[in-house]
């Protein structure tokens, strides 16, 4: 490393090389705290040609490197490498162009999501993609795990919203990648491979218009499983709201601690709808939700924007919001067909019980999305340990019931083990394939997504001691 960081030290301008302990420490994970690492070294590049830089002398000493943005990342995906380079692109934060005519807008890796709306909102134009933490994820994070978000129900995920990206390959040129380019779809590859196809240097996003009339709905209900049948009468009745989200009565208790967002009192479970749309459309489709949600003991409508404002306050505060219940917790992302919510979600009670574990949860209930939060205090000898056979259990389930290990926070190194359950040996050996046609030598974020043979078939979380296969020197422990 010390020829490497020397050599990082003359190409990068000022404070750009981090090498103090203490600084490291900042880096040492991403949102998911439950996996730690502090890097060999962090760069901190300001143009798309100093990650081109980078990349290239980590190539040419042969060092792995990892790309991250603003950490806010909840599958260890940015997780840097012990003996690598993380490379930060917090610093590469500027609009570069507004095309409001084509609807376009081309950003650097480091702007944050809600900073495209923040920039067109006053012109009636939006960026659609809104994960919680939009306020301070970023652009280049959001293309890395292809985020999500709750208004993703109706106009998709962050690839449906990507036209083109500058990336700098794994090998450390610096390519365009368009949505219009024949042949293969290298841009529809690179979004959502979480790092391991190279680095967005520029990004150009779809801007959408404002629609006609917002309406958000917030409906109480006793139980999270009237919720779940309601959710599942609403999209069986043919509606597509722009958003469809649900929490639990843990996790409303959580948000009244944190930000008083003011939910009914004694509500099971809480349903966000919101409609958007053409005012005709929007209030016929308010009329019959009226009629789907008769299960509910209450339902408010919010009069002005202020108001849909606080409605979501509680809905967007729940994954920090938990802290203010819970010493630690594992957020979870599995995804589940929408008729299958009531049996999951009784499952997961069950867990709960059995294992003496509270779980409190919030999803995007629309498209299936669960994001059960695993509470648990770290302090307490073998609590994490149960937190841990919880967390794997419940993303068992979504594979039983027909779903996935994710549905956009990405695998990670969270979630690599349960790859094998998904997909075949043949699934994975082409995904391989792909994956080193862009990086053949594996040092573009190595060991995330896929498993390796310590891994499979293991309980979730950092191995207690020495794995065989690590002291036979047959795999390496990351």
């Amino acid at each position: 490393m010390a020829p490497l960081t020397a050599a990082l030290r003359s190409a990068l301008p000022g404070d750009s090389v981090i090498t103090d302990p203490v600084r490291l420490r900042t880096y040492e994970c991403d949102g998911l705290t439950h996996h730690r690492a502090v890097p060999g070294v962090v760069a901190l590049p300001e143009t798309a040609e100093q990650v081109a830089l980078v990349v290239r002398l980590c190539n040419e000493h042969g060092v792995p490197f990892v790309a991250r943005g603003s950490g806010t990342g909840l599958s260890g995906g940015a997780l840097p490498r012990e003996d690598g380079v993380l490379i930060v692109t917090s610093k590469m934060r500027r609009i570069l162009e507004i095309d409001l005519p084509d609807r376009r807008a081309v950003v650097e890796p480091g702007v944050t999501n809600l900073a495209i709306t923040e920039a067109v909102r006053e012109r009636g134009h939006y960026y659609a993609p809104d994960p919680s933490s939009q306020q301070v994820c970023s652009i280049g994070g959001n293309v890395a795990e292809n985020s999500g978000g709750a208004h993703c129900l109706k106009y998709g995920f962050t690839v449906n919203h990507v036209e083109a990206c500058e990336i700098v390959t794994p090998d450390g040129d610096l390519v365009r990648l368009d949505r219009m380019d024949p042949g293969y779809d290298l841009l529809g590859a690179f979004v959502g491979s979480e790092g391991t196809l190279g680095i967005a240097t520029k990004v150009t996003v779809r801007l959408s218009r404002a629609p006609e009339a917002v309406m958000t709905v917030l409906a109480a209900f006793r139980s999270i499983e009237e919720g779940g049948r309601a959710v599942s009468a609403i999209i069986g009745a043919g509606i597509v709201p722009a958003a469809i989200e649900m929490m639990d009565a843990l996790a409303i208790e959580a948000a009244e601690a944190a930000v008083a967002c003011s939910y009914p009192a004694g509500a099971g479970a809480v349903l966000i709808v919101e409609l958007d749309g053409p005012a005709a459309e929007v209030e016929a489709q308010f009329a019959r939700l009226r009629e789907l949600c008769s299960g509910a003991f209450e339902m408010r409508v919010a009069a002005d924007a202020a108001e849909r404002a606080a409605v979501w306050k509680g809905r967007r505060s729940a994954f920090a919001a938990v802290g203010r219940i819970s010493p630690a917790y594992i957020v979870q992302d599995g995804v589940v067909p929408r008729t299958s919510l009531p049996r999951v979600l009784a499952a997961i009670d069950r867990l709960s019980a059995e294992h003496g574990i509270r779980v409190a949860n919030v999803f995007h209930a629309g498209d299936g999305n669960l994001h059960p939060l695993v509470l648990f205090d770290d302090a307490e000898p073998g609590a994490g340990e149960r937190a841990e056979v919880v967390s794997g259990a419940i993303l068992d389930l979504c594979v039983e019931h027909g779903g996935s290990i994710t549905g956009e926070h990405g695998v990670g190194v969270d979630k690599a083990r349960y790859m094998p359950k998904m997909f075949t040996g043949d699934d994975l050996d082409t995904m391989q394939l792909v994956r080193c046609a862009f990086d053949p030598r594996g040092l573009s974020n190595p060991g995330k997504v896929f498993p390796t043979p310590r891994l499979c078939g293991e309980v979730p979380g950092v191995r207690k001691g020495v794995h065989p296969l690590v002291e036979s020197g047959e795999a390496e422990q990351f």
